[in-house]
């Protein structure tokens, strides 16, 4: 019988070893910037591809995510697989990691939570502007500094970095090409957001941009609040804008980024082989 396990051990060992090695998992650089907009350190983590004969030397996409320290992982992989299978080209991940996330990610500071009550949990909130100038000005000049990147950048939230993503959005749209909203906190600040988009989304320069968002089967008005702003968006009719409205009826409001992000990609990158035989 002990003949038997070690044979055994040894012809496994030898199948792992001549298997065919289909991918190649990179590890992730993390980075330390200094941040003289918000005056303080931040940390970022940076998915590099690795590239085939092929791709290298091509300039890359960005994906800039918010709560880089819950999704990261997740989009990165979903990216890597699909490249892999040469459904999507290859894109550097930059995750960003909030210090204060309710500063970083709300547009107006109010103190009214989720339920209508006051809370000190929201005292911070306001700070979009601010953030967006430490994106825009510091964060984009990094990377296109060490790495070789293409004008093709991609913006992806959750939850209250949905909302930010779709202000960043309405009151900054040169700043990316695609925006993706998951489960987007459009309750915030009484539904400020929705009184932006009422005033900005029929004049937006929104040419050949792109817009995905989508919401679970969750507690409160969420899903009735982003039919309100869907509803806006097709109404805008801005031509070659082109968006998507998702609902996932099985998905609660933490695990609905799962399929969200990844069928976010897929719309976002839709044509994108039938582009590349152009």
């Amino acid at each position: 019988m002990k003949h038997f396990i070690v044979i055994f051990i040894l012809l496994t060992s030898q199948a792992i070893a001549q298997a065919p090695q289909l991918y190649n998992h990179v590890a992730n650089d993390v980075h330390l910037i200094h941040s003289r907009v918000l005056n303080q350190d931040r940390q970022v983590y940076i998915n590099v591809p690795k590239l085939d004969s092929v791709d290298s030397g091509k300039a890359l996409p960005v994906l800039y995510l918010l709560d880089g320290e819950n999704h990261f992982h997740i989009l990165s992989a979903y990216i890597e697989y699909l490249r892999h299978w040469q459904v999507i080209p290859p894109i550097l991940v930059v995750g960003i990691v909030s210090l204060d996330r309710i500063k970083d990610l709300t547009p107006i500071t109010s103190l009214i939570d989720f339920d209508g009550k006051v809370s000190s949990k929201y005292k911070t909130s306001g700070g979009n502007e601010q953030f967006f100038d430490f994106i825009q000005q510091e964060l984009m000049p990094y990377i296109e500094a060490n790495y070789k990147t293409s004008s093709f950048k991609l913006f992806a939230g959750h939850s209250l970095g949905g909302l930010t993503v779709i202000n960043c959005m309405l009151t900054r749209p040169d700043m990316f090409n695609a925006y993706i909203a998951i489960s987007p906190s459009v309750w915030f600040g009484n539904k400020y957001i929705v009184s932006v988009a009422e005033q900005k989304l029929p004049k937006l320069p929104m040419r050949d941009k792109k817009f995905f968002y989508s919401v679970g089967n969750e507690d409160g008005h969420f899903r009735n609040d982003l039919l309100i702003l869907d509803k806006l968006v097709k109404q805008s009719r801005l031509k070659t804008f082109e968006h998507k409205y998702k609902y996932y009826p099985y998905e609660d409001h933490m695990t609905e980024p799962i399929p969200a992000y990844y069928d976010a990609i897929r719309f976002v990158y839709k044509n994108w082989k039938n582009d590349m035989k152009k």
